[in-house]
Order: C-alpha cells, then structure tokens, then sequence
C-alpha cells in the first residue's frame, strides 16, 4: 500500500508499508452471485399482475384516489385564481379612480387664480357671547315651531274628526255584528223551543206511551217542522203495541185513536188514520212554529242588546284613550312652542337693549 503524507515542508513522502496478512488468505472480498430460477420471475411478470384480482383492487383503488386528488388540487387552483383576478380588478379599479379623481382636482385647482390680499385677512375675530348663540337657536326654533303651529293645530283637529268618525262607524259594524250573531242565536233557540212544544203536545196525545224513544228522535230533528211527516212512525208504533196487547192496554190504544180523531168517544168510526194523524201533527207544527218565532225575537233581542253593550263599551274605552292621547300632545306641542316664544322675546329684548347702549356710545365718541 501507498499512503501519502504532508509534512510542514508541504511536499508528499511515498512510503512502501508491507501489511502483514498472514493470519488472512485473501483481502479481497468474495461475490456471492444471486441466481434466480425461472418460476420465480414468472411471478412478477405482466400478465400475472394484469389477471391477479387483488392487484387490481389496488391499482382502482390508486387510480381513483390520485383522481380525485388532482380534481381537488384542480378546484383550489381555480378557486385562488379567481380570487386573485377579483382581488386585481378590484386594485386596478382603484387606481383608476384614483387617477382620474387627481386628474379632476388638478384640472381644477389650475382653473383657480386666487389673489388674496394682505388686507382682506382680518385682524380681529369678535367672539359671539352665549346669548346670542341661544338666541339664534331660539329664532330658528321659533320660526320652525311658528311656522308648524296652524299644521299641528290641524293634525290635532283632523285626528279628533277621524277618531270620532271611527268611533261612530265602529258602532255601527258593532251593533250589525251583534244582530246578525244574535239572530243565528234566536233562531237556534227558537227551533229548540218549537221541539220541546212538540214533544210536550205528543206526551198529551199519549204518544209516548207507545213509542219511548219520541222525545230523543225528535231533539235529534234539524227542524221541528220535521215532526209533521212522523205520521208513518207514529201509526207503526202503535199498531205493533197494540196488535198483541192485552185488553188492559187495548184501552190505551183507543184513547190515542180517539186523541187523534180516528174514532168518536162513542167508539164510532171517523176519519181514517192517514188523514187524521197529519191534521193533527199539522197543528202541533203551527204551535211550535208560534212559540219558537217569539222565543226567537226575544232571544235575539236580549243577546243583540247584551253584545251591543259590550262593543260600545269597549269602543267608548278605547276612544277615550286616543282622545287624552291625541289632546295631551297637542297641548304639550304647544307649550314647548309658547315656552320657546317666550325665550326668543326675552334674548330679543335684551338684545335691542344692548345695541341701543352700543349707539348711544358711539354717538358720543363722534360728538
């Protein structure tokens, strides 16, 4: 072996030094060759990695992944483009602006030839007092509130007028409210009046007698008017008691023929039932309709007159209150207005006064 050494004299000494390797047969290291059999390449080859199921899991599995990666990168490079492009246009925008905006300044200020003299700068800035701050406020509070008196005068009379033209209108839809609503009440209760006058002539015929369930048919009715077709129900009810009857009851049966007109109390033959039983389910009718066409109007005008109370009551109620409401700020209105007068006359006075002392001084320097 050759080593190279540098000494201070900065030049190189070969030396010869005779390793002693005595203890090995050889420095050189061995290459092992690797050999690879042919079944073993087979594995790795193509069509093995194009036909193996799993591998192409992996490879769809790669490639949809990477495609959705790019589309992503894809849209957030599209997303910072646009934003950068509204972010330039909006600079640019700018900047125009800007220019033209200094453009017209100095097109202008160069138009101007302003010569201000030493002379027309005053020497003397006078300090307005506190008083005539005030009262100029007060002179154009008191023109502003002047000039508005006749206008809130008018407000306030033309929204008393249309308070009272609602009040009188609400009323009136009040009361037509109230007796259409009592009317509907009236005659609901009339019709119940004129089924209980019904069921109550029934019963003294001795109706019920043979029919039990009279008194609930008849209240289920809409009308009482109804109850002139209940010939057939009656006439069933009463033969299918009395066809089987004992002679006790056959005395019943009689009295109801008798009732109705079909036969005399001298046990003579009258009218046939088809004719008599209507005459008198006629009459019954006409009285129900009497007594429910007075139940009705009396109803209805006790619950008109009750409604009618309480909407005017309420009515009355809420236009009092928008009348104190109405009133109290017109005369608030006012006072402030008189108060701000009466302040201005006060400063004015004064003012006179002090310019009336201010001439007189002055008259006396020039004498």
């Amino acid at each position: 072996m050759k080593v190279h050494y540098i000494n201070i004299l900065l030049f190189a000494v070969p030396l010869n030094i005779m390793a002693n390797t005595h203890k090995k047969p050889s420095i050189t290291p061995r290459h092992i060759q690797t050999t690879r059999l042919l079944c073993e390449c087979e594995l790795f080859a193509p069509q093995n990695y194009d036909n193996d199921p799993e591998m192409k899991r992996v490879m769809q599995k790669f490639h949809d992944r990477t495609t959705q990666r790019f589309q992503e990168y894809d849209e957030s490079l599209q997303e910072k483009r646009q934003v950068c492009k509204n972010t330039c246009d909006k600079e640019i925008q700018k900047i125009i602006l800007k220019d033209k905006i200094e453009k017209e300044l100095s097109e202008k200020f160069s138009a101007l030839h302003m010569d201000i003299q030493s002379d027309d700068i005053p020497t003397c800035i006078c300090e307005k007092s506190l008083a005539d701050k005030v009262e100029k406020g007060c002179l154009r509070c008191g023109s502003i509130l002047g000039a508005a008196m006749p206008e809130v005068a008018s407000i306030g009379a033309t929204a008393l007028y249309t308070l009272c033209q609602w009040q009188t209108k609400a009323i009136a839809t009040a009361i037509g409210k109230a007796l259409d609503e009592s009317a509907a009440q009236g005659l609901a209760a009339g019709i119940q009046a004129g089924k209980e006058v019904a069921i109550k002539s029934l019963k003294l015929l001795g109706v019920e007698q043979f029919w039990p369930g009279m008194s609930s048919e008849i209240l289920k009715m809409s009308h009482y008017n109804e109850v002139a077709n209940l010939t057939a129900v009656i006439y069933e009810h009463k033969y299918n008691a009395c066809k089987d009857a004992m002679v006790a009851f056959l005395d019943k049966c009689d009295t109801l023929d008798i009732n109705f007109g079909v036969f005399t109390p001298d046990a003579n033959y009258a009218v046939l039932p088809r004719k008599a039983l209507p005459d008198v389910l006629n009459g019954i009718v006409s009285n129900a309709k009497t007594t429910a066409k007075a139940v009705a109007e009396a109803k209805s005008t006790k619950i008109a007159a009750e409604i009618a109370e309480k909407q005017t009551a309420v009515i009355n109620a809420t236009y009092t209150s928008w009348q104190i409401a109405i009133t109290a700020s017109v005369i608030a209105i006012v006072v402030i207005v008189l108060i701000m007068v009466i302040i201005y006359l006060v400063l004015r006075y004064r003012r006179k006064k002090k310019m009336k002392k201010k001439l007189q001084y002055i008259k006396l320097l020039e004498e």
